[in-house]
């Protein structure tokens, strides 16, 4: 399971650090013990968890570290971040990146002070907190899946990217914000950067937006 990581990672473009694979493959196994009582996954298997969702971490962790190129470090904010699955693939990948991870359940918080606690993860931070209701500090980078339709997220998520920074919002599909919201929100939609999980054949998507000052 740890070579099916590293095979995917570096399909990406993502050369994992020695001890990445087998961090998630830890991580993996915390969401497995957990899943039951915190309703953490649908998945049936562990496998499972690492292909859908791990690897999908993987594909953002790709992203960012192709555009934080020669940064020594980078703040990230993984937004409705529920059991990890972006947020902590990313700080274990990218151990140059300071993750926080927002979410508004208690216990899925609890979880995930406990996984990075589990983990030695010293680069992440927990929030608790609901989206909107509290002022966050601009992040580089900020990553969301599953919060809701682009359009509702978009600006709750635009004031948290610093100038230059980036959005990467997943999606099924290769659609876009529509333009009006982009403009009111101040972000200017990217490319979007497409990606396959190990083993499927549909291409899913990473909607890409930066602040429209910073070219």
């Amino acid at each position: 399971m740890q070579l099916k990581l590293t095979d995917f990672a570096a399909r990406q473009g993502l050369a994992l650090p020695s001890d990445a694979a087998e961090r998630l493959l830890s991580y993996a196994q915390l969401v497995w013990q957990k899943k039951g009582f915190l309703n953490l996954t649908s998945a049936d298997s562990l496998e499972e968890i690492l292909v859908r969702h791990v690897c999908d971490g993987l594909a953002a962790a790709a992203c960012l570290a192709q555009r934080a190129t020669g940064k020594e470090s980078f703040s990230v904010a993984d937004m409705g971040a529920g059991a990890g699955y972006i947020g902590l693939s990313i700080a274990i990948a990218l151990p140059q990146a300071h993750v926080s991870l927002v979410e508004s359940l208690e216990k899925r918080c609890s979880f995930l002070n406990w996984a990075v606690l589990k983990l030695g993860l010293k680069n992440v931070s927990v929030r608790q907190m609901r989206l909107g209701q509290t002022p966050l500090p601009p992040f580089d980078f900020v990553t969301e899946r599953a919060m809701g339709q682009l359009n509702d997220i978009l600006p709750l998520i635009a004031p948290c990217v610093a100038p230059g920074g980036l959005f990467a919002a997943y999606q099924s599909r290769p659609d876009q914000a529509e333009a009006a919201l982009l403009l009111r929100s101040g972000l200017k939609a990217l490319p979007a950067q497409a990606y396959r999980l190990p083993g499927e054949q549909k291409e899913r998507y990473l909607a890409l937006f930066t602040r429209a000052d910073a070219e």
